[in-house]
């Protein structure tokens, strides 16, 4: 069929010029319709722009054209981008045995299929999100394939194509750290690996040996013939937790060791897939907003790309349903001296089993009936339920016992995800702080309420304590509602210019990058 459409198009482009000019032209257009027709967006182009050339002629713009795109898909893996799905010779090779009419037809409508491809790869990605985890329920901005070629003969070739990418900081400083890791990697890596399992300051043989070696080429040690693990040891031990989210006690124990032996082919993939999360939320994200890193265990307010302000987080546990997801929404209001609804999947999998072994479990939460009435339990048989007919709910009063804690900060959402505080305050001294049943825990949330209150009260602190000691819950809407990320980042920057690594607590960076791998990236080693 849709060839039939291709010829019935065609049979309509030129009819008043000279015999061989209308049979190259009409030879080449025909060709251009047939090829085209494969893809709905390149043929819809090409029907609306009566197939006309955007690559193959002869003019000063064509040649700029094509001389910007292969120059950009040459060096695509340069963004950890898969080279061969561009495969920049074979698009040479095809471009240099267009003799014909009809073949540069088909070298024109290939041309513009590499371009969509790489134009899109580059700004959203080369994955789809929600294909990888379920968990990464991101909305990528994606834009309307058509307009990526509308706007691009309309512009400059080499700047469209260079600015497709991610123009943030961030993703600047991550290519900068790929390109490190790969000349890293042709030189070796950091040497071998410290044979120990820990180490402690005092220690002294060839295992502190390794540790020092490996520290100076880490850049955390100045060189240095010291076989004892001595303060100035000690202080690049510590260097290191910090850049990776330990406990910064400068004692190498088996954590800080087991960061310390990561080969460079580990981080570098980790910056790679942090460069392709970075293309999906390729898109403004609020001069003033909410990130919060979820393998990074913070959560923190940015104002003009500066963090104003970041405390401890706790995330939610490795274990199935329990994940925190990664998206996007809107905060919209906060709540102080909040009350608790536990969510239903609770109810039935961990209050419901207790209580019909005792009655009285969980007594600090009331039971209640589906009109928000409290129901004595005494008078209630557990026994005769199961997770799919109980008929009741479950309450927490506010208070300082409440699971939520004094306040709550609401982005409303479809997986009744929020920040909030938290009664059990020691969870934040652990290095890792996968406890919840997907909500973010604050550590400092009393703190995070001032810092958003102060744009629209004199006295935040005054403001917010007034509430707090009615005891009563008190919505307060934010005048200026906050965008709010949850992101997912192994691998990120610091305004020092420093990359600092994390641990994939629920394994997404091993899929996304066995993902990548599979659509052709791979680990380059710059050679030097």
């Amino acid at each position: 069929m849709t060839g039939i459409l291709a010829a019935a198009a065609t049979a309509l482009l030129i009819s008043t010029l000279p015999a061989p000019v209308f049979a190259q032209v009409t030879a080449f257009k025909q060709a251009v319709a047939e090829a085209a027709a494969r893809d709905a967006d390149i043929a819809a182009y090409y029907r609306t722009h009566d197939y006309e050339a955007v690559w193959t002629e002869g003019s000063d713009t064509h040649r700029a054209r094509r001389a910007a795109l292969m120059a950009a898909i040459t060096t695509a893996d340069k963004h950890g981008l898969p080279l061969a799905r561009y495969d920049p010779t074979g698009l040479m090779a095809t471009l240099k045995n267009a003799k014909t009419p009809r073949d540069r037809g088909l070298a024109e409508v290939e041309m513009t299929r590499v371009f969509l491809q790489y134009a899109r790869d580059l700004q959203t990605g080369v994955l789809i999100p929600s294909r990888i985890d379920s968990s990464i329920v991101r909305e990528v901005p994606y834009r309307d394939r058509q307009t990526y070629i509308a706007d691009f003969i309309k512009s400059e070739p080499m700047p469209f194509l260079r600015n497709l990418r991610p123009r943030t900081l961030e993703y600047n400083a991550l290519m900068r750290e790929k390109l490190e890791m790969e000349a890293l990697l042709s030189k070796g890596g950091w040497g071998p690996v410290v044979p120990a399992p820990s180490l402690k300051p005092d220690a002294q043989g060839n295992a502190v040996v390794a540790l020092r070696n490996r520290l100076i080429a880490m850049g955390y040690l100045k060189r240095s013939n010291s076989m004892t693990y001595d303060k100035v040891m000690q202080e690049a031990v510590r260097a290191f937790q910090q850049d990776h989210g330990l406990n910064d006690d400068g004692v190498a124990g088996a954590a800080t060791m087991s960061e310390i032996n990561k080969s460079v082919e580990t981080r570098l993939k980790s910056v790679i897939v942090a460069m392709e999360r970075e293309r999906w939320l390729n898109k403004e994200r609020g001069a003033r907003h909410i990130l919060v890193n979820i393998p990074a265990f913070t959560a923190a307010v940015i104002d003009d790309g500066r963090v104003t302000f970041e405390t401890r987080s706790v995330v939610g546990a490795n274990e199935d349903g329990r994940h925190t997801p990664e998206f996007s929404d809107t905060m919209e209001y906060i709540v102080i001296n909040p009350t608790w609804t536990v969510p239903r999947s609770i109810v039935t999998k961990e209050y419901l089993p207790s209580m019909q072994r005792n009655a009285g479990a969980a007594g600090h939460i009331d039971l209640i009936d589906g009109n928000g009435r409290v129901v004595n339990r005494g008078s209630v048989n557990f026994s005769r339920y199961n997770a799919r007919n109980f008929p009741f709910g479950m309450r927490q009063k506010s208070g300082v016992r409440n699971a939520l804690g004094l306040v709550k900060f609401i982005f409303p959402n479809k997986y009744n995800i929020y920040l909030h505080d938290t009664p059990s305050k020691n969870l934040f001294a652990r290095d890792v702080r996968a406890f919840s049943h997907g909500c973010v825990r604050l550590a400092d949330p009393f703190d995070f309420a001032y810092t958003l209150l102060a744009a629209q009260v004199d006295d935040p602190v005054k403001f917010f304590k007034a509430q707090l000691a009615t005891g009563r819950e008190t919505f307060v809407h934010l005048d200026n509602e906050l965008p709010v990320h949850l992101i997912y980042r192994t691998a990120f920057t610091t305004p020092r210019g420093h990359t600092q690594y994390r641990d994939d607590i629920y394994g997404r960076d091993a899929k996304i990058w066995d993902a990548l791998s599979k659509a052709g990236v791979a680990l380059g080693a710059v050679q030097g």
